[in-house]
């Protein structure tokens, strides 16, 4: 995650051999995207995702990772010869502001992702509540992983922790990792 720092950085990650970037703010994200326009980068949308920028991100994400409704897999959704990948945002709290579906319908999002024309199911996405161990959190997501893997066996990813909780997310087999400030370093204020 390079959120709040400049697209310098991204280049230099680059050249370190980073290949994949994650931002969670539109604005900021296609702005990078345009600066670093580099086919070897793979831009992840990792942030709540409202409809009406859904087609605009598609424009440059090659995985939006906060699929969290219907209305959003329709906004994604394209016949324009390119797929992209999305990851259903589980929801593992009752905190207010965090995205997610309820786990109980998950089955039902990933079969219309299926559905769904420019779109590929790499699996789910959560995060862990804050203040809390974030084990059983990330045991819960495996679980619902598992679930979600009998409508498309194919959605293996589990992209789940972050710079604080990350080896307990690979613990419970994240494939995928939101890391900012553990590579990155602290952001810079006033993002």
């Amino acid at each position: 995650m390079t959120k709040f720092h400049p697209a310098s950085l991204v280049r230099e990650l680059l050249t370190l051999g980073v290949r994949d970037v994650g931002e969670n703010r539109h604005q900021e994200a296609v702005a990078k995207a345009a600066e670093v326009a580099d086919d070897r980068l793979a831009w992840h949308f990792v942030g709540q995702l409202q409809s009406n920028k859904a087609r605009a991100v598609r424009g440059y994400a090659a995985t939006v990772h906060s699929v969290d409704r219907e209305s959003l897999v329709r906004a994604l959704s394209a016949e324009d010869g390119r797929v992209i990948g999305v990851f259903l945002e589980i929801g593992l709290s009752d905190e207010p502001g965090r995205g997610g579906i309820p786990p109980a319908a998950a089955e039902s999002l990933a079969e219309q992702v299926v559905a769904a024309a420019g779109l590929r199911l790499l699996g789910v996405m959560g995060v862990a509540p804050l203040g809390t161990e974030p084990r059983p959190a990330f045991a819960r997501l495996r679980e619902i992983s598992e679930r979600v893997r009998t409508v498309d066996a194919g959605a293996v990813g589990i992209s789940a922790g972050m710079s604080g909780d990350f080896r307990e997310a690979i613990l419970e087999g994240a494939t995928h990792l939101r890391i900012g400030t553990a590579i990155t370093g602290k952001r810079p204020t006033g993002g």
